[in-house]
Parts: C-alpha cells; sequence; structure tokens
C-alpha cells in the first residue's frame, strides 16, 4: 500500500462513499462527467498541439492566427480539466483504501500536475510570443516542445487511467 487513508479523511466522505457505492445513477453521472471533459479538453489541447507543431517557422500570418486560435481555447481545455479534476476527487473519495494506495492513481496525479505545470508554461510562451519583437522562433521552437509534451502526456495519463481502473 502507498497510502494508508487516515481516519478523519475516511470519515469525512464516508456519506458519499455510503450514497456511491448504493447508487447506479451516481457512479454513471461522476464517471460520465469525468471522462467527458478530458474528451472535450483533451481533445481539443491535442489538436492545438498539433496545429502548433504545424505552423511553419516563416509563416507570420499563420503564427499569428494561430496564437488567437489558442487563446480563445484556454477556457475550453481549463475547463475540461477542472471538471475532470471535482470528479476525479468525488470517484476518489467513493473508494479511498483502493484510490490512495495505488501506485497507478499517484502516477496519474503526478503526470497531471505536469501536464498543468507544462500548460502554465505554455500560455506564457504564448504571452511572450504576441508581445515578441525578437527571438520569435527561439519563443517558437520552445513552444513546439511544449505542444509534444503536451501530447504526450494527454496520453499517458489516459493509459494510466485505464491501468488505474483494471490494478487499483
Amino acid at each position: 500500500m502507498i497510502f494508508s487513508t487516515p481516519e478523519s479523511l475516511a470519515h469525512l466522505v464516508a456519506p458519499w462513499a455510503h450514497f456511491y457505492s448504493h447508487s447506479k445513477s451516481a457512479p454513471t453521472i461522476v464517471t460520465f462527467l469525468h471522462i467527458a471533459p478530458i474528451i472535450v479538453g483533451g481533445g481539443l489541447g491535442i489538436a492545438l498541439d498539433r496545429s502548433t507543431l504545424r505552423v511553419r517557422a516563416g509563416d507570420t500570418d499563420g503564427r499569428a492566427r494561430h496564437l488567437r486560435e489558442l487563446g480563445g481555447a484556454h477556457s475550453w481545455v481549463v475547463g475540461g480539466l477542472l471538471l475532470s479534476v471535482v470528479t476525479g476527487l468525488l470517484l476518489t473519495a467513493a473508494d479511498l483504501d483502493t484510490f490512495l494506495g495505488s501506485w497507478a492513481f499517484w502516477l496519474k496525479m503526478g503526470m497531471l500536475a505536469v501536464l498543468l505545470g507544462n500548460g502554465f508554461v505554455m500560455t506564457r510562451l504564448e504571452t511572450r510570443l504576441r508581445a515578441a519583437q525578437k527571438d520569435a522562433d527561439v519563443i517558437w521552437r520552445r513552444l513546439r516542445h511544449a505542444a509534444y509534451a503536451s501530447l504526450t502526456l494527454w496520453l499517458a495519463i489516459t493509459f494510466v487511467g485505464v491501468v488505474l481502473t483494471n490494478v487499483a
């Protein structure tokens, strides 16, 4: 066991865990609300990462268009992640011992933290690109690296989420 559940935490979430385990609709709704925003936010994030990788170095107009598109999509990606985190907490609270004791759970949480950090880096790079008078090529190269990392993390987190359902 990776982590034993503190009694006070188990006591705090006991009403939710009882309701969840005795309901057919709660697991369906919570699981849907966990996966759907991953599909929407993650799908959009992956599509934007792909677009970032396709923008050509000398295409100033294409880069400007892409930066506008990125700025308009962040709320969808962040909103999806936020809803997924909230429902993930509900799923965890429904079975603390299983999740807190699982190496796959902690690996997924660690990768999620790295994904969020990478997203922060990407938004900072986008801000710098909008204001860049010089070094734009260097900043674009960094954004491309962050896009590769984002693609990898979205897929790895999905894989570990599937592992979690089978080894937890």
